[in-house]
């Protein structure tokens, strides 16, 4: 018995190259898909946690130490605004605001040469305060580690910057520092033996302190 076999039409005939083409364009793309996902798991195992903690002003505080021949003044001054930058739990950096204008002596009493020191150290002879209200300083590097770091930042005060390095100490939501401050490096010249002669017992040191604990 004889078996009639119909040639297919063009259209009923297997496009070979086709199959083979969609074959290959499928392998590809489960490749790169396979691909994405790997960079995407190592990319989130390197990944670190960036968080800036705000500076509770309130709760923080800020000390100063002058020093002369003669002897010495403190006081204290207000944090105006700061934050801190972790990665991690590791410090990064920071931002703070200084309020010039709240320089307080605490070492002399009401009428008895409290206001007049106050008053010399917001003049132009030292800090300006009606010219330059505030100081920043911006950290730029930091290195360290559980809660232990060198820091160095940009210091501006009467709107001169340099930089400064200091040791910062970490705990308990608490950081605490102290910095030497050469005050000649911002134009406060006043008093100084560096520039001027003759001062003897009235010489004021080009160095002063600031003794910093930040609550946040």
């Amino acid at each position: 018995m004889k078996h009639n076999i119909t040639p297919k039409s063009e259209n009923q005939k297997i496009n070979y190259s086709q199959i083979f083409k969609l074959s290959q364009n499928m392998k590809t793309n489960i490749l790169k898909t396979g691909s994405f996902l790997v960079l995407a798991v190592v990319f989130t195992s390197f990944t670190t946690t960036l968080l800036k903690k705000e500076i509770k002003v309130k709760e923080s505080k800020i000390t100063w130490k002058g020093y002369k021949v003669a002897g010495s003044h403190e006081g204290t001054i207000n944090l105006a605004e700061g934050q801190l930058t972790f990665n991690d739990d590791v410090l990064s950096g920071g931002n703070f605001t200084i309020d010039m204008t709240s320089i307080n002596v605490t070492d002399l009493e009401t009428g008895d040469g409290k206001e007049n020191l106050e008053g010399h150290l917001k003049s132009d002879d030292f800090f300006g305060v009606e010219n330059y209200p505030q100081a920043k300083l911006a950290i730029t590097n930091v290195k360290g580690k559980n809660g232990n770091f060198q820091v160095t930042g940009d210091l501006t005060i009467k709107g001169q910057t340099h930089p400064t390095s200091f040791n910062m100490n970490i705990a308990n939501k608490t950081a605490t520092a102290n910095l030497k401050i050469d005050r000649t490096k911002y134009d406060i010249k006043y008093g100084s033996s560096s520039f001027f002669d003759g001062l003897k017992d009235k010489a004021i040191y080009d160095e002063f302190d600031l003794n910093v604990t930040l609550k946040f």
